[in-house]
């Protein structure tokens, strides 16, 4: 029962700050907003590109990935521009990904899918 707690908990806070993102008040102005982080292919099957837009401090991010059940498969502390994930070892299925500054705060989450 607990873990099933922490895995709605972890699913409800990924699904508030995307809701959080795309709620934001409009200013009138062509205010977009700039992706840190570019990923292809989607779905993949062998390999995945993770592209970081911030070049110059990405030695103060974390990118984490969790599979859909909240359980972190991946953690890299020192992130380079271009990273590419082998998917040799992970399961058919979703995959979140989290892009966090050492504070631990958010910056940007997405989810990607494994075909095989």
């Amino acid at each position: 029962m607990k873990r099933f707690l922490t895995i709605t908990a972890f699913i409800l806070s990924i699904a508030t700050v995307a809701s959080a993102q795309s709620n934001r008040p409009s200013t009138g102005n062509a205010e977009n907003v700039v992706k840190q982080v570019r990923f292809y292919p989607n779905p993949a099957s062998s390999f995945i590109n993770f592209e970081f837009s911030n070049n110059n401090n990405l030695s103060n991010y974390s990118f984490k990935v969790f599979n859909f059940i909240g359980k972190k498969v991946l953690e890299i502390n020192k992130i380079s521009p271009r990273t590419v994930i082998n998917l040799g070892d992970y399961f058919r299925g979703v995959y979140i990904f989290q892009l966090t500054d050492r504070t631990g705060k958010i910056l940007e989450s997405g989810k990607f899918q494994v075909v095989k």
